[in-house]
């Protein structure tokens, strides 16, 4: 079993490093598709990471279908606050990929409409505009660990 969380051209180190550190917790595996806006010897991305960095699985595309390619996942997720469905209503299965957009934007249009089935979204108050990005990947890692019966997890 395995949760892979993908990062689509993420903008802010300490955002990533917090993500980081919420995989090396749980056993996720790290996409970072670029280009990024930051480089990864930053030192607000490793602070963030503290010392998590050597438990990451870190996997770096350099581009979404160069990801597509590479990885040929099998069970996306994508999180939209333009999404209609909520995350706590999927099943997420043993080989699950949570795919996020850069912190400005979310998710480019062309990558939502590829997959608009896949389109999901985490339930918020009328006028908030969206949750810190590593909170979003935080709750949605546990989740689907949750349905998954937290597989290797004490």
């Amino acid at each position: 079993m395995s949760i892979h969380v993908v990062l689509h051209e993420p903008e802010i180190p300490q955002n990533t490093g917090n993500i980081a550190r919420t995989c090396a917790a749980t056993g996720a595996v790290l996409h970072l598709i670029e280009p990024l806006g930051f480089s990864l010897e930053d030192r607000y991305l490793r602070r963030a990471g503290l010392d998590y960095w050597p438990m990451v699985d870190l996997r770096l595309h350099s581009s979404w279908d160069a990801f597509l390619e590479e990885e040929r996942p099998s069970s996306l997720f994508l999180l939209s606050t333009r999404g209609t469905r909520s995350y706590h209503t999927c099943s997420f299965p043993d080989e699950t990929y949570l795919v996020f957009g850069k912190e400005t934007a979310g998710l480019p249009p062309r990558i939502l409409e590829a997959f608009p089935d896949r389109v999901v979204r985490i339930p918020m108050r009328a006028g908030a505009r969206s949750l810190n990005l590593s909170n979003a990947v935080a709750i949605l890692v546990y989740e689907a660990l949750r349905v998954q019966g937290f597989p290797g997890l004490v």
